[in-house]
């Protein structure tokens, strides 16, 4: 897993994001064992109390379980993944519309250009998404 901190921003609360992303993208899987904190610090390069402070974060949010004498885990309650995932992607949305609003584009050229980008990249998502068909966290619909 590649490390890098903006100095905008805690550490603590970059690695506790880092690891959310890992886990709502399934490179963590419901369940799986987390290594050490001492582990975690050296690789990324932090202080493993600056880690730690990342994963009791985490605990509060339901994401990470510890368990006393094996360590801890990734949460096994798919919904308080799924609703993480969508978190994460409105936050992304939210800064793409603004990014598009600051740019003055109308909302029908913003859904145009969506629905191009979509087309090159699959073809069916564009056509789902110009007749307002939604799909789930697994591209179903």
């Amino acid at each position: 897993m590649e490390w890098s901190f903006r100095s905008d921003q805690p550490i603590y609360t970059q690695l506790a994001e880092k690891l959310r992303m890992e886990i709502v993208s399934g490179r963590y899987r419901p369940g799986e064992r987390l290594a050490s904190v001492r582990d975690m610090a050296l690789e990324a390069g932090v202080n493993p109390n600056t880690l730690q402070r990342a994963l009791q974060e985490l605990e509060r949010e339901g994401m990470v379980r510890a368990q006393r004498t094996s360590g801890r885990f990734v949460t096994e309650d798919l919904q308080v993944i799924a609703q993480t995932k969508k978190r994460f992607a409105e936050e992304q949305i939210r800064s793409f519309l603004e990014a598009m609003g600051k740019l003055g584009l109308p909302e029908r050229e913003i859904v145009s250009l969506l629905e191009e980008a979509l087309s090159r990249k699959g073809g069916a998502a564009s056509e789902r998404v110009s007749q307002g068909e939604k799909e789930d966290e697994h591209g179903n619909t």
